[in-house]
């Protein structure tokens, strides 16, 4: 790589939170060299532990990543935390910013704090969140937590990023697991039933476990249920544990290579067709995208036929 970048990545491998913004913002926003800086940084990657915190909304996502920032803090490590919020339809920024959340954490240069706009992006996660990860686990990061936009049962694009997935439930949502249960529940590795003081927390318990017999996970792991308030830090210490214990399971069983290796077979799959996508745009340009619109609308040439011109070209470009 050029030199440009090497006096940004000593200092972000050094710990200094500006030159990890910036390292951030240059990876986020696609500015000239963004490719070559994560090629020079993945090499450092691979020492944190990703930990991937979905539900939907009004679950208490943030409260809980706040109190885990806490309790990990206390056992000093380092954290990272990816707050992915969704995008205001105005600016194209995130309607929730990074200040609003865990307030408490900003004088603490251990915990480092990003929040970023969906930007359109479909199951929970922005397209760059994995790339704002590596620069983070490259920053030397004991911990990264990425919180997602809270939008349902479609947000299971965090199980591809997370060594772990925890789903946060919540009593009195409806129809509480049968609401959720079509896409999200079959990623986690751990439930969170947080403000478990509310009437009806035993009945969110009770469907889990209704759901669990119903399947068997590919590594025969049970998701623990943990309860918690998060609003007052009660259950963290069992949710971390829960944590541990799992990933204790996966050492044990041999199963940490394997998971990570089907992790990147889905990522980089995403890597491939967000290239190709963005090659095809460059195909085309100068209106070249209007013109074909038109001339299959008013049926002068076929949609299939077309497509399969334009891969053609990319595939001798």
């Amino acid at each position: 790589m050029s030199t440009e970048f090497q006096p940004l990545i000593q200092s972000l491998r050094s710990g200094d939170p500006r030159s990890l913004a910036r390292a951030i913002s240059i990876v986020e926003n696609r500015l000239p060299g963004w490719a070559e800086l994560l090629k020079a940084l993945f090499p450092q990657t691979g020492h944190a532990r990703i930990l991937g915190l979905t539900g939907a909304p009004g679950a208490g996502k943030s409260t809980l990543v706040d109190q885990l920032a806490k309790h990990y803090r206390k056992e000093n490590r380092t954290v990272g935390i990816i707050a992915v919020d969704p995008t205001s339809p105005y600016t194209g920024g995130a309607i929730l910013g990074d200040r609003i959340r865990m307030q408490d954490h900003f004088s603490d240069p251990g915990i480092y704090i990003r929040s970023m706009a969906t930007r359109g992006s479909l199951g929970g996660l922005a397209r760059t969140t994995a790339d704002v990860a590596t620069v983070m686990d490259a920053s030397g990061r004991d911990l990264i937590m990425i919180e997602t936009v809270g939008v349902g049962q479609d947000e299971v694009d965090i199980v591809r990023l997370a060594d772990v997935t925890v789903v946060i439930l919540v009593p009195g949502m409806g129809d509480d697991v049968q609401s959720i249960k079509a896409g999200i529940m079959e990623i986690a590795d751990i439930f969170v039933i947080n403000k478990s003081d509310r009437e009806g927390a035993e009945r969110v318990e009770r469907e889990i476990r209704a759901l669990q017999s119903l399947a068997i996970r590919s590594d025969h792991w049970t998701p623990s249920i943990v309860k918690t308030v998060a609003s007052d830090g009660t259950g963290i210490g069992e949710l971390v544990a829960a944590i541990t214990e799992y990933e204790a399971y996966l050492q044990k069983e041999n199963l940490v290579l394997q998971h990570s290796i089907e992790n990147w077979q889905e990522r980089l799959i995403e890597m491939l067709r967000d290239s190709l996508l963005e090659r095809a745009r460059d195909q085309m340009q100068d209106g070249r995208l209007a013109a074909y619109a038109a001339e299959v609308a008013g049926h002068k040439r076929d949609p299939y036929t077309l497509v399969e011109e334009i891969v053609s070209k990319i595939a001798k470009s």
